[in-house]
């Protein structure tokens, strides 16, 4: 990312439980370069900035924009629910019910290359909530127990995934391909333990680290998915169900410690309030912009009403660390 330095070009609105805000009119005046670099540097100095009166009418818009901003914008893979694809690099939001929320986390910190940076673009604002909550990782870190940090700094965090055809992506979704021997591949470039099952699904596990530094600021980042893809954070008659119907074994996905043992609700409840007690929002409106240091700040999407269309791009990918 930029130099920090190049934030002095803009005037950043920082107000308490808001991530901070740019007003499109106070960089009209910019060239493209400046503008480019003043952003950037806002969401390094910052960890995210909300760009607000663009006036992106459109997918071609945002793409522009995406494009424009990122150093170069990645092809998921590894995506634990489907997207539609707008443009090479270019997602709408993750497939979730909408009265469910999706809880803190950092985008693909599962996987070996992760974002180094998420941005978004609101093309219609829902009639509410729906809001991508976000939250200081650093901050997270210092507020957890030590001793439950330093278990998963030793540990790290183990996630196990099933897939089929009937709930989050398929296999052909999260790796590009439904050809074993390219799936087998690629497992076995990025660290991921896998296995066939009878009925042709896939089942597949792997441990990463709870814990990262940044790659610029050096700080240590609370970097994960423990919270969101664990089991606990179902709705509980959804979890009932996928429990009944494909074993306890067989979920989509859950996580557990790095060693193995089961985490526990409490733990999950844990992770999920201090996340909470460190969020910052602010209700979407057509045509902003928001960008996301994925390292140094988790994302959140609340629950909402009414229709809602938010682009996704995943940016600047960094490679991690087993």
């Amino acid at each position: 990312m930029t130099s920090p330095s190049a934030a002095s070009l803009l005037d950043v609105d920082l107000v308490p439980g808001r991530p901070p805000m740019l007003s499109a009119d106070s960089i009209r005046g910019l060239g493209w370069d400046e503008y480019r670099a003043g952003v950037r540097a806002v969401v390094a100095r910052y960890g995210s900035v909300l760009v607000r009166g663009l006036g992106l009418r459109d997918a071609a818009d945002v793409t522009d924009v995406f494009r424009g901003l990122a150093d170069s914008l990645m092809i998921e893979r590894e995506a634990f629910a489907s997207r539609e694809v707008y443009a090479e690099g270019v997602y709408s939001s993750s497939t979730w019910p909408a009265n469910q929320p999706m809880c803190m986390h950092h985008e693909l910190s599962y996987a070996l290359d992760v974002p180094g940076m998420m941005m978004f673009a609101c093309l219609q604002a829902p009639a509410g909530g729906g809001a991508t909550g976000v939250a200081d990782a650093a901050t997270v870190l210092e507020a957890l127990p030590p001793a439950l940090v330093d278990r998963f700094e030793r540990e790290g965090w183990l996630l196990t995934r099933s897939y089929n055809d009937e709930i989050g992506a398929t296999v052909a979704e999260a790796f590009g391909t439904d050809d074993r021997g390219a799936v087998e591949a690629y497992c076995r470039a990025n660290a991921i333990d896998f296995a066939w099952q009878p009925d042709g699904g896939l089942r597949t596990s792997q441990r990463r680290g709870a814990v990262v530094r940044h790659p610029l600021t050096g700080r240590r980042c609370w970097f994960n998915q423990i919270a969101f893809l664990n089991e606990a954070t179902m709705a509980p008659e959804v979890r009932e169900y996928l429990v009944e119907v494909y074993g306890q074994d067989g979920l989509p996905f859950t996580t557990r410690f790095g060693n193995g043992d089961p985490i526990g609700d409490d733990v999950v409840q844990l992770l999920t309030d201090v996340y909470e007690a460190n969020t910052v929002r602010e209700p979407w409106q057509a045509g902003d912009l928001l960008l996301v240091d994925n390292i140094a700040t988790a994302h959140s999407r609340e629950a909402f009403t009414g229709d809602r269309e938010v682009l996704v791009a995943m940016a600047d990918p960094i490679r991690t660390v087993v």
